[in-house]
């Protein structure tokens, strides 16, 4: 059955999000370097952060409800996208971005109950704009899943 390349996609999704937040959170210990670590600047710098809010910092809450309510609606999405995924013509390309999607979601759910926020470290700016916005790559593989489900959902054009 091609479901195998739902779940490899999202266990690569989950694990390589995880690894990066270790290695950079707690290894390299990011939140002590003042003014983050330059890694290709100003296009890529390490720079700490803690979301409390859903992907790239958006609508921040403080309060421990609002934590349970995003896991809540980050579990409901996983599986909503599992359901779609089965009701549909499902290809590979669309099994590997449900996969990216979900294991994305999963690793900012492992986030949010071990810390209670999401580990961000990626900080991007370019071409003279200073971004002040932090996320990790489990947002990238969530944002990356969801464009791929969209753009290329296997229906034919009528």
């Amino acid at each position: 059955m091609g479901y195998r390349l739902l779940i490899w996609a999202g266990l690569a999704a989950f694990v390589i999000d995880q690894v990066s937040k270790y290695l950079v959170v707690h290894v390299m210990r990011v939140a002590d370097q003042l003014g983050g670590i330059d890694v290709l600047p100003p296009l890529l710098v390490f720079k700490y952060g803690e979301n409390r809010g859903i992907n790239f910092g958006l609508f921040q809450g403080d309060s421990d409800a609002s934590r349970w309510v995003l896991i809540g609606v980050s579990i409901a999405i996983c599986f909503a996208v599992v359901i779609w995924l089965r009701r549909s013509t499902a290809t590979n390309f669309m099994l590997i971005c449900g996969g990216l999607l979900i294991g994305g979601a999963l690793g900012n759910v492992i986030d949010r109950i071990l810390y209670g926020f999401v580990l961000d470290f990626l900080n991007m700016s370019c071409c003279g704009i200073n971004n002040p916005f932090v996320f990790n790559l489990a947002d990238v593989f969530i944002f990356a899943g969801a464009i791929g489900l969209v753009l290329f959902d296997g229906k034919k054009p009528s």
